[in-house]
Protein backbone atom coordinates (compact mmCIF):
# COMPACT_ATOMS: atom_id res chain seq x y z
CA UNK A 1 0.00 0.00 0.00
CA UNK A 2 2.81 1.94 1.01
CA UNK A 3 4.65 1.57 -1.97
CA UNK A 4 1.54 1.99 -4.09
CA UNK A 5 0.81 5.49 -2.73
CA UNK A 6 4.52 6.33 -3.35
CA UNK A 7 4.82 5.74 -6.92
CA UNK A 8 0.54 7.34 -7.49
CA UNK A 9 2.28 10.21 -5.68
CA UNK A 10 5.34 10.46 -8.13
CA UNK A 11 2.65 10.38 -11.18
CA UNK A 12 0.22 13.14 -10.00
CA UNK A 13 0.15 16.14 -12.15
CA UNK A 14 2.52 18.91 -10.83
CA UNK A 15 1.16 22.08 -9.02
CA UNK A 16 1.81 25.28 -10.30
CA UNK A 17 5.36 26.84 -10.50
CA UNK A 18 4.41 30.63 -10.64
CA UNK A 19 8.32 30.99 -10.97
CA UNK A 20 8.32 28.52 -13.91
CA UNK A 21 5.83 30.02 -15.87
CA UNK A 22 7.42 33.19 -15.34
CA UNK A 23 10.93 32.52 -16.63
CA UNK A 24 9.31 30.64 -19.62
CA UNK A 25 7.33 33.62 -20.45
CA UNK A 26 10.05 35.72 -20.35
CA UNK A 27 12.36 33.66 -22.19
CA UNK A 28 10.04 33.39 -25.17
CA UNK A 29 9.78 37.05 -25.14
CA UNK A 30 13.25 37.58 -25.01
CA UNK A 31 13.76 34.83 -28.01
CA UNK A 32 11.37 36.64 -30.10
CA UNK A 33 12.98 40.37 -29.31
CA UNK A 34 16.54 39.13 -30.28
CA UNK A 35 14.85 38.59 -34.03
CA UNK A 36 14.54 41.91 -34.46
CA UNK A 37 17.49 42.90 -34.55
CA UNK A 38 18.23 40.48 -37.42
CA UNK A 39 15.59 41.93 -39.20
CA UNK A 40 16.35 45.29 -39.69
CA UNK A 41 20.39 46.39 -38.77
CA UNK A 42 22.67 43.93 -40.44
CA UNK A 43 25.47 46.51 -39.01
CA UNK A 44 24.08 45.74 -35.16
CA UNK A 45 23.50 41.97 -35.98
CA UNK A 46 26.80 41.36 -37.38
CA UNK A 47 28.73 43.17 -34.44
CA UNK A 48 26.05 41.10 -31.66
CA UNK A 49 27.22 37.54 -33.22
CA UNK A 50 30.06 37.82 -30.91
CA UNK A 51 28.12 39.25 -27.36
CA UNK A 52 27.63 36.04 -25.09
CA UNK A 53 24.16 34.58 -25.26
CA UNK A 54 22.70 36.11 -22.24
CA UNK A 55 23.70 39.36 -23.08
CA UNK A 56 22.81 39.23 -26.88
CA UNK A 57 19.45 38.47 -25.87
CA UNK A 58 19.56 41.83 -23.29
CA UNK A 59 20.82 44.04 -25.89
CA UNK A 60 18.82 42.55 -28.58
CA UNK A 61 15.45 43.11 -26.34
CA UNK A 62 16.28 47.09 -26.30
CA UNK A 63 17.26 46.96 -29.97
CA UNK A 64 13.58 45.55 -30.19
CA UNK A 65 11.85 48.35 -27.86
CA UNK A 66 13.57 51.18 -29.51
CA UNK A 67 12.77 49.44 -33.01
CA UNK A 68 9.00 49.22 -31.93
CA UNK A 69 8.70 53.16 -31.55
CA UNK A 70 10.78 53.92 -34.33
CA UNK A 71 8.48 52.35 -36.67
CA UNK A 72 5.84 54.27 -35.25
CA UNK A 73 7.33 57.57 -35.72
CA UNK A 74 9.33 56.59 -39.17
CA UNK A 75 6.35 55.61 -41.60
CA UNK A 76 5.36 52.30 -40.91
CA UNK A 77 2.34 53.60 -38.92
CA UNK A 78 1.39 55.89 -41.85
CA UNK A 79 1.91 53.24 -44.34
CA UNK A 80 -1.00 51.29 -42.12
CA UNK A 81 -3.11 54.18 -42.44
CA UNK A 82 -2.14 56.34 -39.48
CA UNK A 83 -2.60 59.87 -39.26
CA UNK A 84 -0.03 61.66 -37.08
CA UNK A 85 -2.54 62.32 -34.68
CA UNK A 86 -2.88 58.51 -34.61
CA UNK A 87 0.84 57.76 -34.83
CA UNK A 88 1.28 60.17 -31.66
CA UNK A 89 -1.42 58.39 -29.58
CA UNK A 90 0.17 55.28 -30.53
CA UNK A 91 4.15 56.18 -29.26
CA UNK A 92 1.95 57.73 -26.03
CA UNK A 93 0.09 54.36 -25.31
CA UNK A 94 3.53 52.06 -26.01
CA UNK A 95 5.66 54.46 -23.55
CA UNK A 96 3.08 54.28 -21.27
CA UNK A 97 3.21 50.33 -21.03
CA UNK A 98 6.64 50.29 -21.77
CA UNK A 99 6.50 52.41 -18.00
CA UNK A 100 4.33 49.71 -16.39
CA UNK A 101 6.17 46.32 -17.43
CA UNK A 102 8.82 48.01 -15.68
CA UNK A 103 7.52 48.86 -12.42
CA UNK A 104 5.74 45.49 -12.44
CA UNK A 105 8.21 43.23 -14.73
CA UNK A 106 5.46 41.71 -16.73
CA UNK A 107 3.45 42.47 -19.50
CA UNK A 108 0.68 40.67 -21.08
CA UNK A 109 1.47 41.54 -24.61
CA UNK A 110 3.24 38.56 -25.03
CA UNK A 111 -0.09 37.50 -26.73
CA UNK A 112 -1.06 40.30 -28.82
CA UNK A 113 1.73 40.96 -31.57
CA UNK A 114 4.92 38.68 -32.23
CA UNK A 115 6.52 41.69 -33.48
CA UNK A 116 5.69 45.18 -31.34
CA UNK A 117 4.36 43.73 -28.01
CA UNK A 118 7.08 41.04 -27.27
CA UNK A 119 9.68 43.75 -26.86
CA UNK A 120 7.90 45.23 -23.95
CA UNK A 121 8.03 41.97 -21.46
CA UNK A 122 11.68 41.58 -22.50
CA UNK A 123 13.00 44.84 -22.19
CA UNK A 124 11.17 45.66 -18.97
CA UNK A 125 12.99 42.43 -17.52
CA UNK A 126 16.42 43.61 -18.92
CA UNK A 127 15.47 46.63 -17.40
CA UNK A 128 15.08 45.46 -14.01
CA UNK A 129 17.69 43.31 -14.11
CA UNK A 130 19.86 46.06 -14.94
CA UNK A 131 18.57 48.87 -13.14
CA UNK A 132 17.30 50.68 -17.04
CA UNK A 133 15.16 53.15 -15.95
CA UNK A 134 12.83 56.26 -16.62
CA UNK A 135 15.89 58.57 -16.52
CA UNK A 136 16.88 56.79 -19.76
CA UNK A 137 13.50 55.54 -21.32
CA UNK A 138 11.61 58.90 -21.01
CA UNK A 139 14.41 61.20 -22.94
CA UNK A 140 14.17 58.44 -25.91
CA UNK A 141 10.00 59.01 -25.80
CA UNK A 142 10.64 62.86 -26.36
CA UNK A 143 12.77 62.60 -29.19
CA UNK A 144 10.42 59.78 -30.78
CA UNK A 145 7.60 62.49 -30.34
CA UNK A 146 9.76 65.43 -32.43
CA UNK A 147 9.43 63.25 -35.23
CA UNK A 148 6.30 63.44 -35.38
CA UNK A 149 6.16 67.12 -34.77
CA UNK A 150 9.39 68.55 -36.20
CA UNK A 151 10.93 69.17 -39.41
CA UNK A 152 13.89 70.54 -39.18
CA UNK A 153 16.21 71.00 -36.08
CA UNK A 154 18.50 73.54 -34.45
CA UNK A 155 21.58 73.03 -32.43
CA UNK A 156 20.16 72.64 -29.02
CA UNK A 157 17.21 70.48 -30.62
CA UNK A 158 19.73 68.20 -32.50
CA UNK A 159 21.50 67.72 -29.22
CA UNK A 160 18.62 67.06 -27.42
CA UNK A 161 17.10 64.65 -30.50
CA UNK A 162 20.45 62.87 -30.22
CA UNK A 163 21.32 62.80 -26.91
CA UNK A 164 17.07 60.58 -26.64
CA UNK A 165 17.28 58.77 -29.42
CA UNK A 166 20.86 57.32 -29.57
CA UNK A 167 22.54 58.50 -26.19
CA UNK A 168 20.33 56.93 -24.13
CA UNK A 169 20.43 53.94 -26.07
CA UNK A 170 23.99 53.49 -25.71
CA UNK A 171 23.52 53.90 -22.11
CA UNK A 172 21.35 51.04 -21.66
CA UNK A 173 23.75 48.65 -23.34
CA UNK A 174 26.50 49.79 -21.31
CA UNK A 175 24.26 49.22 -18.01
CA UNK A 176 23.66 45.41 -19.53
CA UNK A 177 27.78 45.59 -20.25
CA UNK A 178 28.79 46.76 -16.44
CA UNK A 179 26.99 43.38 -15.35
CA UNK A 180 29.99 41.51 -16.53
CA UNK A 181 33.21 41.34 -13.87
CA UNK A 182 36.00 42.50 -16.79
CA UNK A 183 34.08 45.46 -17.40
CA UNK A 184 36.22 48.13 -15.33
CA UNK A 185 33.29 50.30 -14.09
CA UNK A 186 34.74 49.99 -10.43
CA UNK A 187 35.08 53.64 -8.96
CA UNK A 188 32.42 56.07 -10.00
CA UNK A 189 35.62 57.74 -12.01
CA UNK A 190 35.19 54.53 -13.88
CA UNK A 191 31.73 54.76 -14.60
CA UNK A 192 31.80 58.37 -15.59
CA UNK A 193 34.46 57.81 -18.93
CA UNK A 194 32.34 54.85 -19.47
CA UNK A 195 29.45 56.96 -19.52
CA UNK A 196 30.91 59.61 -21.62
CA UNK A 197 32.30 57.25 -23.94
CA UNK A 198 29.35 55.71 -24.39
CA UNK A 199 27.44 58.73 -25.18
CA UNK A 200 29.90 60.15 -28.12
CA UNK A 201 29.82 56.24 -29.55
CA UNK A 202 25.71 56.63 -29.60
CA UNK A 203 26.05 60.31 -31.12
CA UNK A 204 28.55 58.94 -33.78
CA UNK A 205 26.31 56.24 -34.73
CA UNK A 206 23.13 58.52 -34.96
CA UNK A 207 24.94 61.28 -36.94
CA UNK A 208 26.36 58.37 -39.65
CA UNK A 209 23.00 56.91 -40.18
CA UNK A 210 21.66 60.78 -40.87
CA UNK A 211 24.03 61.05 -44.03
CA UNK A 212 23.40 57.47 -45.26
CA UNK A 213 19.54 58.09 -44.63
CA UNK A 214 19.60 61.60 -45.72
CA UNK A 215 17.29 60.15 -49.13
CA UNK A 216 14.72 59.01 -46.91
CA UNK A 217 14.69 60.80 -44.29
CA UNK A 218 13.61 64.23 -47.04
CA UNK A 219 12.09 62.45 -49.58
CA UNK A 220 10.07 60.26 -47.81
CA UNK A 221 9.37 61.55 -44.15
CA UNK A 222 10.51 65.52 -44.86
CA UNK A 223 12.98 66.06 -42.44
CA UNK A 224 16.21 67.45 -42.26
CA UNK A 225 18.26 66.51 -39.08
CA UNK A 226 21.40 68.02 -39.34
CA UNK A 227 22.06 72.08 -40.47
CA UNK A 228 23.23 72.45 -44.21
CA UNK A 229 22.40 69.16 -45.36
CA UNK A 230 18.41 69.88 -46.47
CA UNK A 231 17.25 69.46 -50.26
CA UNK A 232 20.37 71.91 -52.78
CA UNK A 233 22.03 72.80 -49.20
CA UNK A 234 24.27 69.83 -48.96
CA UNK A 235 28.09 71.13 -50.49
CA UNK A 236 30.75 68.83 -50.18
CA UNK A 237 32.70 70.97 -47.77
CA UNK A 238 29.64 70.75 -45.60
CA UNK A 239 30.00 66.82 -45.85
CA UNK A 240 33.40 66.81 -44.77
CA UNK A 241 32.68 68.86 -42.16
CA UNK A 242 30.67 66.36 -40.58
CA UNK A 243 32.32 63.34 -41.33
CA UNK A 244 35.08 64.65 -39.76
CA UNK A 245 32.69 65.47 -36.67
CA UNK A 246 31.91 62.05 -36.37
CA UNK A 247 35.42 60.64 -36.94
CA UNK A 248 36.25 62.67 -33.74
CA UNK A 249 32.91 61.03 -32.24
CA UNK A 250 34.32 57.50 -32.85
CA UNK A 251 37.89 58.71 -32.02
CA UNK A 252 36.57 60.11 -28.76
CA UNK A 253 34.55 56.55 -27.50
CA UNK A 254 37.31 54.16 -28.85
CA UNK A 255 38.78 54.35 -25.02
CA UNK A 256 35.81 53.29 -23.46
CA UNK A 257 35.57 50.13 -25.48
CA UNK A 258 38.96 49.15 -24.06
CA UNK A 259 37.95 49.05 -20.62
CA UNK A 260 34.92 46.48 -21.49
CA UNK A 261 34.76 43.10 -20.66
CA UNK A 262 36.71 41.66 -23.32
CA UNK A 263 33.20 39.85 -23.95
CA UNK A 264 31.22 42.47 -24.94
CA UNK A 265 34.31 44.50 -25.94
CA UNK A 266 34.86 43.01 -28.95
CA UNK A 267 31.08 43.33 -30.48
CA UNK A 268 31.53 47.39 -29.32
CA UNK A 269 34.42 46.98 -31.18
CA UNK A 270 33.30 45.94 -34.40
CA UNK A 271 29.92 48.17 -34.53
CA UNK A 272 32.52 50.79 -34.02
CA UNK A 273 34.92 49.25 -37.54
CA UNK A 274 31.69 49.02 -39.17
CA UNK A 275 30.50 52.03 -38.75
CA UNK A 276 33.68 53.81 -38.84
CA UNK A 277 34.28 52.08 -42.33
CA UNK A 278 30.69 53.28 -43.14
CA UNK A 279 32.06 57.39 -42.17
CA UNK A 280 34.52 56.63 -44.09
CA UNK A 281 32.72 55.55 -47.42
CA UNK A 282 30.33 58.56 -47.04
CA UNK A 283 33.29 60.37 -47.04
CA UNK A 284 34.02 59.38 -50.49
CA UNK A 285 30.52 60.03 -51.80
CA UNK A 286 29.96 62.77 -53.34
CA UNK A 287 27.55 64.84 -51.88
CA UNK A 288 25.48 65.25 -54.86
CA UNK A 289 24.95 60.90 -54.48
CA UNK A 290 24.34 61.19 -51.21
CA UNK A 291 20.57 61.52 -51.49
CA UNK A 292 19.93 59.35 -53.94
CA UNK A 293 21.83 56.07 -52.64
CA UNK A 294 22.19 54.82 -49.63
CA UNK A 295 25.94 54.23 -48.93
CA UNK A 296 26.79 50.52 -47.64
CA UNK A 297 29.42 48.57 -46.31
CA UNK A 298 29.47 44.87 -48.37
CA UNK A 299 29.28 41.87 -46.35
CA UNK A 300 32.97 40.62 -46.75
CA UNK A 301 34.22 43.67 -45.53
CA UNK A 302 32.09 43.44 -42.14
CA UNK A 303 33.11 40.28 -41.99
CA UNK A 304 37.05 40.86 -41.89
CA UNK A 305 36.67 43.99 -39.25
CA UNK A 306 34.32 41.85 -37.20
CA UNK A 307 37.11 39.10 -37.67
CA UNK A 308 39.46 42.23 -36.22
CA UNK A 309 37.70 43.11 -33.58
CA UNK A 310 37.45 39.54 -32.35
CA UNK A 311 41.73 39.36 -32.49
CA UNK A 312 41.93 42.45 -31.18
CA UNK A 313 40.03 41.82 -28.32
CA UNK A 314 42.01 38.58 -27.44
CA UNK A 315 45.19 40.37 -27.20
CA UNK A 316 43.48 42.57 -24.50
CA UNK A 317 43.66 39.29 -22.37
CA UNK A 318 41.17 40.60 -20.02
CA UNK A 319 38.44 38.48 -19.20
Amino acid sequence: MGNAEHSADRRAPRGPDPDGDLRRYTATALRSAGEVIVGYSTSFAWACRTLPVRQRRDVGAVYAMVRVADEVVDGTAAAAGATTGQATALLDDYERRCEEAMDTGFSTDLALHAFADLALHAFADVARRHGITRELTAPFFRSMRADLRQDRHGEESLAAYIHGSAEVVGLMCLRIFCSLPGTSAHTEADREMLRACAVRLGAAFQKVNFLRDLGADQQGLGRVYLTGTGPRELTEERKQELVAEIAEDLHAARPGIDRLDRRVGRAVLAAHGIFAELNRRIGATPAAELRGRRVRVPGPVKAAILARSVGSSGRRGRP
